[in-house]
This record gives structure tokens, sequence and C-alpha cells, in this order.
């Protein structure tokens, strides 16, 4: 595994620890309840709804890579200014020890009603539990975290029984295959190189080559200009994941709306056309 993998992974035993002992109890937070028949907001559905690329927006205060990118703009100012600017879904950063979030950031974000992704470093199932008891409709399992597609299936099905949708991060074709093997429906592209630090768009070029039918993919890091994502979605992927790029500017929500808008008026021309088609097959 990866040195700075290893890390992130040792500084989340305390917290499994932890919960650990809550379970051993019987104090484990209960699954969150969601009014109505379709429960949590489904995040694959807001991704296929938004224009193709739909953007994942991502709060994101700090990162090992980047040092502090953003303490003082609060969760709920992000999520107002994500909401209102184009964002089909967030990406929540709720990771401690390397990237200043809260599990508490959730609860903070979903007044705006989107879909979102708990991006953090799951390892144990108690932590699928955990985020059950939030307002997420998604979590991240990466898989050279697991140490085969057994773990990973394990993961899937219990997020499944607990109306979560997980996205299987991946940064090569190992990785691709473990998520394959798995029964993954979303897969998340990570450009970045964890031994460099430095950012690649050739690996998502790479890997969509190989996408499946049915297949939700998602590009992340890397992304900064609205031709980057004009190409991901000419590739074949559904949605982009940008974090450091909007946080880092002084106004996120108006650095959103202008990789957003790549997506909506690819979405406005597709309807234009049919309608096209459709009045001359009259």
């Amino acid at each position: 595994m990866n040195k700075m993998l290893a890390r992130f992974r040792e500084a989340q035993l305390p917290g499994i620890n932890r919960l650990r002992r809550l379970s051993a109890a019987g104090e484990l937070p209960a699954p969150m309840v969601f009014p109505g028949r379709e429960g949590r907001p489904s995040f694959a559905r807001a991704l296929r709804a938004a224009g193709t690329p739909a953007v994942i927006a991502e709060y994101k205060r700090a990162s090992p890579s980047c040092g502090v990118i953003n303490l003082d703009l609060t969760p709920a100012d992000v999520a107002r200014m994500y909401a209102e600017n184009g964002a089909a879904a967030f990406s929540v950063l709720t990771e401690e020890a390397h990237f200043q979030g809260s599990l508490d950031y959730l609860k903070d974000m979903a007044f705006a009603g989107k879909p979102m992704l708990r991006k953090d470093f799951i390892l144990d199932q108690l932590q699928v539990l955990e985020t059950a008891a939030t307002p997420a409709s998604a979590l991240l399992l990466i898989m050279r975290m697991f140490d085969g597609a057994d773990q990973v299936r394990k993961m899937l099905d219990l997020s499944r029984e607990h109306g979560l949708e997980a996205v299987c991060e991946v940064f090569d074709e190992a990785d691709l295959d473990m998520a394959r093997w798995a029964g993954a429906s979303i897969i998340q592209v990570n450009n970045r190189d964890l031994d460099l630090l430095v950012t690649d768009l050739g690996v998502s070029r790479r890997l969509v080559r190989t996408r499946g039918q049915g297949e939700l993919w998602i590009s992340a890091s890397g992304l900064t200009a609205p031709a980057q994502l004009e190409e991901m979605a000419d590739l074949g992927f559904d949605a982009v994941l940008i974090g450091t790029s909007l946080m880092s500017r002084p106004d996120p929500g108006a650095a959103l709306k202008e990789l957003a808008a790549v997506g909506l008026e690819r979405k406005a021309r597709r309807v234009a056309e049919r309608a096209a088609e459709r009045e001359a097959a009259r």
C-alpha cells in the first residue's frame, strides 16, 4: 500500500475502535430515517439527470498536498453557493486528522437538498453503519484500502442494505478489476499519483476506454477548466468531482457556475436536437 494511504489508514483506527466500543455496548447511532418511500436522495440518479458531465462539488477545507485551502467558509455557506450554481451533488470531506473534516458537515449541508457523498477512508463495516446514521446518500470506497474484492463486496452489500450508494475509487486497471469483481456500479477514477502528488488526466483517458454497460463513471482530481470537462464528457464520463479548484477561489459559487455551465449547455443542445428530430419525423 502507498505510504500516504497507509498513514490515512492508521489515522482511522482510533475512530474504528470507538465504533467497536459503541457497538459492543449497543450504542451505535441508528440509521437515519427518511420520509417517503424513496428514502435517501439518489446520488446516481441526480448525476444522470444533470447535464453531462454533472459536477459533484466538494467541501474541502484542507489536504496533505495543499495544506489549508479555505477555513473561512462554513459548510452551510458552501452548500448554499453550490446549490445555487449548478452542483448536481456534494462531496463532503469528513476525515479529521489530515483534511480537517467532520461528520457533522453532512448535517450542516443537508438543508440544500442535494445528494451527498461522504468522502473519507472507509475501512470497516461499522463505518458504513456510522454513515447510515447521517444524511449522506453515498460513501467512498478506495479500492487500494482493501485486501481483495471479497472485502469490497461485503462493504457494497452492507451499503445497499442501508440505502447507501458506494462510489468505488480506482487509480489503475488492477483497482478497476477489483471494483468490478466486487460488483461496483459507480466507478470514480482518481487522476492523482499518490507517490508524486501530481495529477494526470491521462489516467481517466486510459481507463474510461473499458467502461462497461450500465456503469456510472466519475473523473476526479486535476480538473480546473471548462475544456477539460468537455473532454471528459466526450470520453464518456457521466460526472466530474471538483474540490480544490473550487474551494481555493474567493467565490467557489462563481467558479462552480462556470464549470457547471458545460454540462448544462450540452444538455440544452441535446434537448434541442431531439426536438428537431421529432419535428422532422412528423
